[in-house]
């Protein structure tokens, strides 16, 4: 289901679902050098890169499965005590934030010592689980996918300034640097896309 690129050590981590494992392919050969238990049902990832440390969501476990890219080895799982959406990495704080789907919250994990340092519960019930982070303007973009909704998080003040209608079942969602376009991609086959300005 997830896939990450880590450019050091050049590796790519793809979460098999089937065998709830993380595969670790070598970015330069594309052979398989590792696989790691992943917990029961792994999804999204986000890499801190000061850290060297990749963050599993594991959906169906509610926990978070913290791996150490360094040696391919898992070093620990944090309960977030609800069904784990995305995660994606702040260079901001230099933490980790994860959807809490069924609990309508957005966890933040301190990428130090691997431990939920917040919660911020969200003021729209929509079980939060794609999850994108604009670092520049510090904004939490968020895909709810039981009532179609993108929710814009101010990251200053952890709250939702924006809701807007997506497709049904929004999920993935990526960001150009360059054009300032937000682009969230539905189950349902809608993409649908959004331009920064302000």
């Amino acid at each position: 289901r997830g896939v990450l690129v880590v450019s050091d050590p050049n590796s790519v981590y793809a979460a098999a679902t089937g065998t709830n494992e993380i595969v670790v392919i070598d970015e330069k050969t594309l052979k398989e050098v590792a696989r790691i238990p992943g917990g029961v049902f792994p999804d999204g990832m986000a890499y801190a890169p000061d850290a060297h440390k990749l963050y599993v969501s594991d959906q169906s476990g509610k926990t978070e499965t913290v791996i150490d890219t360094r040696t391919n080895k898992r070093i620990a799982t944090i309960s977030l005590g609800g069904e784990a959406g995305n995660s994606q990495y702040d260079p901001v704080s230099k933490h980790v934030f994860v959807n809490i789907q069924t609990r309508g919250e957005l966890a933040e994990i301190d990428t130090h010592n691997d431990t939920v340092v917040a919660r911020y519960p969200l003021s729209v019930a929509c079980r939060n689980h794609g999850l994108l982070i604009e670092p520049s303007q510090r904004l939490a973009f968020i895909a709810c996918e039981d009532n179609a909704k993108l929710l814009v998080v101010d990251m200053k003040s952890m709250k939702v300034v924006l809701s807007e209608s997506v497709g049904e079942d929004p999920d993935v969602l990526a960001f150009d640097d360059a054009l300032h376009l937000l682009y969230v991609a539905s189950e349902s086959g809608i993409v649908s896309i959004f331009k920064e300005q302000g």
